[in-house]
């Protein structure tokens, strides 16, 4: 098959068979920011925004996602010019091993543009399905609380 993705603004023609997942595509072309945890959807170690929606790009065939927009955490923000939630991460201390990093940051992303003023709980709710081996998730609910206010204060 052939497909076309958009990919954090530009443009990727690719082909891949009828079975390939969309983190398979994703990391084939070079999307390695997009990590591959469990193959199951429980980790959330691939979490994509999938046309505004919040998915596991393991349990999405890449036929079902051509077409769609895309963003992964680089489509967020870099190094020159980081989203706020990225730099909520790194000034809090969240990022340890940083496996599952751009996982939580896309949840805090899909959590904050609905939501900018979020409970304890709800960031909680929000990062569910996103597993950390490495932390007890305090520097991380620190970092998206940190983000939340950042994002309110610059609009």
């Amino acid at each position: 098959m052939e497909g076309i993705f958009k990919i954090n603004g530009k443009q990727l023609k690719t082909s891949f068979h009828s079975c390939d997942t969309l983190i398979s595509v994703l990391r084939e072309n070079g999307h390695t920011e997009v990590k591959e945890g469990c193959r199951e959807g429980e980790c959330g170690a691939c979490v994509i925004l999938l046309d505004g929606k919040l998915v596991n790009s393991c349990r999405v065939f890449a036929a079902s996602a051509a077409g769609k927009k895309i963003i992964t955490v680089k489509g967020l923000g870099d190094i020159h010019s980081p989203h706020p939630i990225q730099s909520a991460f790194t000034e809090t201390g969240a990022v340890q091993c940083g496996f599952c990093i751009p996982g939580m940051v896309l949840a805090a992303y899909y959590l904050l543009i609905k939501n900018h003023e979020p409970r304890e709980e709800e960031i909680k709710k929000a990062l569910d399905g996103n597993l950390c081996r490495c932390t007890g998730y305090v520097k991380i609910i620190e970092a998206v609380k940190l983000a939340a206010r950042r994002m309110r204060e610059n609009g």
